[in-house]
């Protein structure tokens, strides 16, 4: 096993991290985004206000991209326990 393939398997699962984590922070970070201009347009200053609207937001994302997220973790799954006889070698 060399530096180039341990890389390689390390960046790919960086990049399967990334994938599955970026759709449920993005929807946090638009609804904190919608949330505090609505706070600063009305004047409040709650600051436990965005915690539920921030939950049910990642709540429906996972929901939905559910089957998709299943895809990228058995497509990473697949492709290291397949190679892992040949990298032994």
């Amino acid at each position: 096993m060399n530096e180039d393939l341990i890389l390689s398997v390390a960046q790919e699962g960086i990049r399967t991290a990334m994938y599955i984590a970026a759709p449920m922070l993005i929807a946090a970070m638009l609804v904190g985004i919608v949330i505090s201009i609505l706070q600063a347009v009305t004047q409040i200053n709650e600051a436990t206000l965005t915690f539920i609207p921030k939950i049910f937001a990642v709540v429906i994302v996972l929901v939905v991209m559910a089957p998709w997220m299943l895809r990228i973790i058995q497509d990473y799954t697949i492709m290291v326990l397949g190679n892992v006889g040949e990298w032994i070698r």
